[in-house]
């Protein structure tokens, strides 16, 4: 008898992460490999955050933090908030946690019981339903279509969702299609959820400063106030001021669900990182010049990565409205035979023959639980976007 945890059978392995291992294995044998599978800004983080971090350790914040977050942070989210959302929330119904993953864990882990649905607009991150399986929740999808733009309808949403609905997760711009909602769009959507009082609702607004429209970005409480108190609205550092691997991800909510979440974290991981805190506080109060550059760089990526692909044989890549990341199909590819006589039957066969023909990393989506697509991030410089894209439509022009 295995001495694992049965839960651990219901749980796979996160695609990127092994698509970018592959790349990595790949790159050590010495081959040439761009990999645009992970999903991380190629900016350093910004130099009076860095000066921030310094500071801190100069001046010995070294020691435990308060578990749901130092009380300086907590006030400069309840002010970001305010200030770009006009969300209004009070330091005891914040939380700030090790990433945005640590946030939803803990969201999950204080709220779900065996059999609970949690409704996942697919494509989804591909977290989402392992983290509700692991809690003991069931992950229950309801398809985006490439002809809506990869988002929920206000019908699908209506015909899926069930007494046994405790959370529906969204999240705008979208990880892995870059669809962003409109503010009518999230309107009909709340419309449908103000129907339906027993449905939280967890926004994952992780993308919110990568939006390419004319249109400011909205979150779902902001558009309809009457959601706020069955909102949890998730946002953090790490895409915004490309802070990765500073793991600070934080939330507003209701405070009884704030309340259990820090209870848990408080037997988990305690606070997150002292350093790694006052140089977000520094993120969010601080000179905010890098938005603005970091997001026209990204959408002059976007066009040209979106027109390099669109040239491919066989390929139909929509224009996404935000995050970085492009969404194709391959659908038409369905059946052809590779260089190495490997016939493509699935998109995980595409991605797979493309690493291995031409070096290019990217991630099937399937595992994103729309396919046949696969994901492009293009969180790397221009040079390296179009030495990829050049060798994808190679690829595509070898099929048979």
């Amino acid at each position: 008898m295995s001495f694992l945890a049965a839960s651990l059978s219901r749980v796979k392995p996160s695609a990127t992460l092994a698509m970018t291992q592959k790349a990595r294995e790949l790159k050590a044998t010495g081959m040439d490999v761009i990999s645009l599978s992970a999903g991380e800004p190629d900016f350093d983080t910004p130099e009076n955050i860095k000066e921030a971090a310094i500071a801190a350790i100069k001046r010995g914040e070294t020691k435990y933090t308060p578990v749901p977050g130092i009380p300086e942070l907590r006030k400069a989210i309840v002010d970001k908030f305010s200030r770009e959302n006009g969300l209004t929330y009070t330091p005891d119904q914040i939380i700030v946690g090790t990433g945005g993953k640590h946030i939803l864990y803990n969201a999950f882990t204080a709220t779900l019981n065996p059999g609970d649905e949690v409704l996942i607009p697919a494509p989804y991150w591909v977290s989402y339903p392992e983290m509700v399986a692991l809690n003991g929740g069931v992950a229950k999808f309801v398809e985006g279509r490439i002809e809506t733009g990869f988002k929920l309808t206000p019908d699908a949403l209506e015909a899926a969702l069930t007494d046994k609905t405790k959370w529906l997760i969204f999240n705008s711009p979208s990880n892995p299609s870059g669809a962003a909602y409109t503010h009518a769009e999230l309107r009909a959507i709340a419309d449908v959820l103000l129907r339906h009082p027993n449905v939280w609702i967890l926004t994952d607004d992780i993308y919110e400063h990568l939006l390419y429209t004319d249109e400011s970005f909205a979150t779902i409480a902001q558009v309809e106030p009457e959601l706020q108190s069955r909102t949890l609205t998730m946002n953090g550092v790490s895409k915004a001021y490309a802070m990765t691997g500073w793991r600070i991800g934080y939330a507003g909510g209701p405070t009884e669900l704030i309340k259990a979440m820090v209870m848990i974290q408080g037997q988990q991981t305690s606070g997150a990182c002292s350093i790694a805190q006052w140089a977000s506080v520094e993120a969010l109060t601080g000179p905010q010049d890098y938005i603005p550059m970091s997001r026209k760089v990204f959408q002059e990526r976007r066009d040209l990565v979106v027109g390099m692909l669109n040239q491919a044989n066989g390929l139909s890549c929509p224009t996404p409205e935000g995050a970085f990341y492009v969404y194709p199909s391959c659908a038409a590819l369905m059946g052809k035979t590779a260089p190495s006589g490997k016939v493509i039957e699935t998109d995980e066969d595409f991605v797979m023959e493309l690493l291995q023909t031409e070096g290019v990393g990217v991630v099937h989506g399937s595992s994103f639980g729309l396919g046949p697509n696969f994901r492009v991030s293009y969180a790397t410089s221009n040079e390296l976007l179009e030495d990829a894209c050049s060798r994808i439509q190679r690829f595509c022009n070898a099929l048979r």
